[in-house]
């Protein structure tokens, strides 16, 4: 019997997307080895120029207005007809994709590669395919992206119960093809957890801070998206108690700029990089975190219990709507729009510490407990049903 073939679909608007198919690519070489391929492709990109213009022009309006991805949004929401039943842009390239690799499962972690490349799918592989998607928002309404949803799917994960209630009941999703699992994170962040002993080192050691003040950590998205410079000038107020970490993604004007910043105030205690595959790290010496709405980040500091300050500054792209409804609908969460926000917020906080100690305590009972190994499983044994519909491969867990 061949082994299993899966193809993954994703595309670089921001950097979730890729981190969940890499995610799911590490997973699946953990659990089963060799016995499942996986292949990624950035099919936006790839296969359009059009497409690929219309995804840098996201990560630009992310970086520099994210006020625009309003009429952005409801621009891309057009997809939804454009590939009601077919691929429109980059068909070719797909197809020759799908025929060439002959996947057993195609997965989708982008929202606008699910309508039509489904369908795509099944007309050149003769129907012997299954189709999944994993939707990583963590609530519905605006910003929901309807291009998520494609009916013919044989599986829907989503990431919680109330985005799963918005697909069944706003976008008429079968219930019976969902199933909700929380978290999707690369394996490694499930290992590397810090001892107390660890966490010290690494606070005093890696990141030169001292172990006695409250560490800020100051992050962006994979477009890196920031405002470090506006929320530094507050810290450095409050270097009594505070000091932070600053990861400015692959923004190298954001790393110039703040470690331009250092250097004109030494008596500020901070750290700074650029792009890095550690941020499971910093949130573990993190007190709490100030970030965009991004999924990604904002699932890795739940899974860390490190509570979120979210970043509004020149507003909230609606994709990051839902996740910053999600937490602070339960006031496990604050929002800040402006540098005075900030200082407000530390001067309450320092006023009365039970505050901050009460937001950490609602923001960690929102933690997700599944086992991402749960998921993969799932997802491989929908590619197993493809396989063969007489006889179905026996595949072992790695170990097992």
């Amino acid at each position: 019997m061949e082994g299993l073939r899966i193809l993954v679909l994703t595309s670089s608007t921001g950097g979730g997307h890729d981190a969940r198919a890499t995610a799911f690519r590490r997973w699946v070489r953990e659990l089963y080895g060799w016995q499942v391929d996986v292949r990624v492709e950035s099919m936006l990109e790839d296969s359009s120029r059009v497409a690929r213009f219309g995804v840098n022009f996201y990560n630009f309006i992310q970086r520099h207005a994210p006020w625009f991805h309003h009429p952005y949004y409801l621009l891309i929401e057009g997809l939804s007809f454009l590939n009601k039943k077919s691929v429109t842009l980059g068909n070719k390239y797909y197809s020759s994709v799908l025929k060439s690799y002959r996947p057993h499962l195609v997965f989708s972690v982008h929202d606008c590669l699910n309508r039509g490349y489904f369908q795509e799918a099944r007309k050149v592989l003769g129907g012997k395919v299954r189709c999944a998607t994993y939707c990583s928002e963590f609530s519905g309404g605006y910003g929901y992206s309807r291009n998520w949803v494609e009916p013919t799917v044989d599986l829907y994960v989503s990431r919680t119960e109330t985005a799963k209630d918005y697909a069944v009941k706003k976008l008429g999703l079968d219930a019976e093809k969902i199933a909700v699992r929380g978290q999707f994170l690369m394996p490694r962040i499930y290992r590397e957890v810090l001892t107390p002993i660890e966490r010290h080192r690494f606070i005093t050691e890696r990141l030169g801070l001292r172990s006695d003040r409250r560490i800020v950590f100051l992050t962006t998205g994979g477009a890196g998206a920031n405002n470090h410079i506006a929320l530094l000038d507050v810290l450095k107020h409050h270097k009594e108690k505070y000091q932070a970490v600053v990861v400015c993604g692959r923004n190298q004007k954001a790393f110039l700029e703040a470690t331009r910043w250092k250097e004109k105030n030494p008596d500020f205690s901070c750290n700074i990089t650029g792009y890095t595959n550690e941020i499971h790290l910093y949130m573990q010496a993190a007190d709490f975190v100030v970030t965009r709405g991004g999924t990604t980040t904002c699932a890795e500091a739940l899974h860390f219990e490190c509570p979120i300050v979210f970043n509004g500054f020149g507003g909230v792209m609606p994709q990051e709507k839902l996740t910053v409804k999600y937490f602070m609908q339960d006031d496990a969460a604050v929002k800040i729009s402006k540098p005075e926000d900030f200082e407000a917020l530390l001067a309450d906080w320092f006023r009365s510490s039970g505050k901050f100690c009460e937001l950490k305590r609602r923001f960690s009972k929102m933690r997700f407990s599944d086992d991402p190994r749960d998921t993969i499983r799932l997802l491989v044994d929908l590619a197993r049903e493809t396989a063969t519909e007489k006889e179905r491969p026996v595949l072992k867990v790695v170990g097992e």
